[in-house]
């Protein structure tokens, strides 16, 4: 059974609020990801629904393997689906 291109793009926003909250759980790397995108918690919360705000958690994963990966073992999903979901967001 092949998922239309808006179940693809609902899990791909689905993953990426995750990594967000997964990001958000450790402090450090929390005020990271918030310190390049250039984001701050406010902006953060009122871009939830914005496919470049949700890539922008992928893209801090993508560019920190050891991230990328602890990310996606908590997630309980594998690195290249977080990947593929950050490309889907970008599209």
């Amino acid at each position: 059974m092949d998922r239309g291109p808006a179940q693809g793009a609902q899990r791909s926003a689905t993953l990426a609020l995750a990594a967000i909250g997964w990001l958000m759980q450790d402090t450090d790397r929390a005020e990271r990801y918030l310190a390049l995108t250039g984001l701050d918690p406010d902006s953060l919360r009122a871009g939830l629904g914005d496919n470049q705000v949700l890539s922008s958690a992928l893209d801090f994963l993508a560019n920190h393997e050891p991230d990328l990966v602890r990310a996606a073992e908590a997630l309980a999903v594998t690195p290249e689906e977080l990947i593929a979901a950050r490309r889907e967001l970008a599209a």
